[in-house]
């Protein structure tokens, strides 16, 4: 045998091992594959990534968890339709996004963010407004302390009642002074919690130039023991602020 016969059937033995394993991956794969999907199911503790603000249940997610399957207990993983649960997570009206996940051992993982409302509505009808300005129910579980707005809301005016409320949420000292928003006419005044005078806002216009003259006033007022001689204090002119004494 010539060494070129010697090389074509070392070739031809290797290709024959390669080919053996190739199988035999294939075969594993196969074969732990209908394992892991045959695997059995369980449950565990839902992950809420803000609980302070607890406006969907633990028992409400399990619910829509298990609806139409009983347990997840009898659930193989096969049979488990994650986009459609999380579908109907993110469809519920407290949720801003659900995320589910199985891990190997057959773990059902539950990630949920709840909305978060900047304000409550109280007209004729009680809402949330949320953080993307959109409407949001009251829930039975939980009351947040946000800002009460009362007064002339519609439609019409509901998106400059969101940039008004989004301005005090995202500024610390107003976010923890405002407790209440009257809406007349599309001008605004701001109830405080501790201060003994109301703000006259006026419109959505120059709104953080307006909330930085505010406190600069109070900070000074505050320097001149003053801030009880007033009944309201006027922002209507972004340049100044003009105070009303009792």
């Amino acid at each position: 045998m010539d060494k070129v016969e010697k090389n074509i059937k070392k070739r031809s033995y290797i290709n024959l091992k390669l080919g053996v394993l190739f199988l035999f991956l294939i075969f594993l794969f196969a074969f732990t594959s209908d394992r892991n999907n045959s695997r059995m199911l369980f449950e565990t503790p839902i992950e809420f990534e803000n609980p302070e603000q607890p406006f969907i249940s633990e028992k409400t997610v399990n619910k829509l968890l298990i609806q139409n399957k009983g347990s997840f207990k009898n659930i193989r993983k096969e049979a488990l339709d994650l986009n459609r649960l999380e579908f109907l997570l993110n469809a519920n009206a407290y949720v801003r996004k659900a995320n589910l996940y199985v891990a190997v051992n057959g773990e059902v993982g539950v990630n949920i963010v709840q909305k978060t409302p900047l304000a409550r509505v109280q007209t004729d009808a009680s809402f949330y407004i949320d953080e993307e300005g959109k409407m949001m129910p009251t829930s039975p579980n939980f009351s947040a302390r946000v800002p009460l707005v009362t007064g002339d809301v519609s439609k019409q005016n509901l998106k400059d009642v969101f940039k008004l409320v989004k301005s005090i949420h995202q500024d610390s000292f107003f976010k923890k002074q405002i407790e209440g928003v009257v809406v007349n006419n599309n001008k605004f005044i701001l109830l405080t919690r501790e201060f003994d005078f109301k703000i006259d806002f006026g419109n959505i216009d120059n709104r953080e130039l307006k909330i930085k003259n505010f406190k600069a006033f109070y900070q000074k007022a505050l320097k001149d023991k003053s801030l009880d001689k007033y009944s309201k204090v006027n922002l209507q002119i972004a340049s100044q602020v003009v105070c009303t004494k009792k």
